[in-house]
């Protein structure tokens, strides 16, 4: 089995859930009623048949307890409830059981066969009618005219809708951590913040997004997404390629992390910067800021010689172990979100 072979395995078996299929139906609409008003010495009373219930409605909303889909992996199917008939006296049928779907915030939701947005999760407790109810039928009562007394029919109701639905968690975050795989963002991760990421001195330790909470100034904070590394050729598929390209599309700054020790600081972040615009070149328009990892294996005069060939965008010297560098690129950090405010 191949390293890559292997990480999905993991995967599979980790709670971090980010993309499910789910077939859905909305209910369908209940048949107006064609009744007449039958009563003591009223024989013949007019039409009075209600109107059918409405269908029920396939709903997604957002739930900010919530992180992945998980509670989705094994749900294939989705029906709602069907709209009740209309009865006499003009009563309407009772409309069908809505089914809500709970996401978490950034959750989007597309059509299987066309790809095309239904609906985008942001804010809590947001809703979006992915597949609405078929409406209710009109019954008898409404098709009396003049020349009609007595209209001895009724509106059906409307069929219900059903669809293949795609549904994908892209993680909502300040700052996104890019990098190649073992450059040092769990290690990062775990030193500004609460969160406790996989860590090991070898390549695809973090195979599932991380988030944490970086406590800041004045009881203020940001929220950092350690991206599992991409490699070359990520954007094509390659390692586990577009599965995690995705998530970075909502961060707000991109924090591309670079080993210090490594051959060519500018050349790997170019390569970084390469797959992101071959995924989605919407993305070369965030901030970005440049963090040299794993500073305490190089000394200043190798530092000195590394500056003036560093990419033209904000950057910093950070050592996770040693603590060097962390509260600056903080500051940049910030910086860099709020730049009316000063640090």
């Amino acid at each position: 089995m191949t390293i890559f072979a292997t990480i999905l395995a993991i995967m599979a078996s980790t709670n971090f859930v980010d993309y499910v299929k789910i077939y859905c139906r909305s209910g369908r609409g209940g048949a107006g009623s064609a009744h007449f008003r039958r009563e003591k010495f009223i024989p013949k009373g007019g039409p009075d048949g209600g109107d059918g219930g409405r269908g029920g409605h396939i709903i997604i909303r957002g739930n900010p307890q919530m992180w992945t889909l998980l509670h989705l992996r094994y749900t294939k199917h989705l029906h709602a409830g069907h709209g009740e008939s209309g009865g006499k006296q003009q009563s309407s049928g009772a409309g069908g059981k809505d089914v809500f779907i709970d996401v978490p915030l950034g959750t989007v939701a597309r059509d299987s066969e066309t790809g095309e947005l239904i609906a985008e999760i942001t804010e809590p407790d947001q809703t979006a009618v992915l597949l609405s109810g078929g409406r209710g039928g009109q019954g008898n009562v409404h098709f009396k005219s003049p020349t009609n007394q007595a209209p001895r029919y009724a509106q059906p109701g409307e069929d219900e809708k059903e669809a293949w639905i795609i549904i994908e968690l892209k993680i909502l975050a300040d700052v996104g951590l890019v990098g190649f795989p073992n450059a040092g963002k769990s290690t990062l991760l775990s030193v500004v913040s609460a969160a406790k990421p996989e860590i090991g001195d070898y390549p695809f330790t973090t195979i599932t997004p991380n988030l944490g909470i970086v406590s800041y100034y004045n009881h203020q904070s940001f929220i950092m997404a350690d991206i599992p590394g991409i490699i070359e050729g990520a954007s094509e598929g390659k390692g586990l390629g577009l599965r995690f390209l995705r998530h970075i599309e909502r961060n707000s700054l991109l924090l591309f992390m670079v080993p210090g020790d490594c051959n060519n600081i500018t050349n790997e972040f170019n390569i970084l910067l390469g797959e992101l615009e071959a995924y989605n070149p919407e993305l070369l328009d965030k901030s970005r800021v440049l963090a040299i990892s794993k500073s305490d294996l190089i000394d200043e005069e190798l530092r000195a010689g590394i500056r003036p060939d560093l990419p033209k965008i904000p950057n910093v010297f950070i050592s996770s172990i040693t603590g060097e560098g962390i509260k600056e690129l903080k500051d940049l950090l910030w910086q860099q979100m709020n730049p009316t405010v000063e640090v």
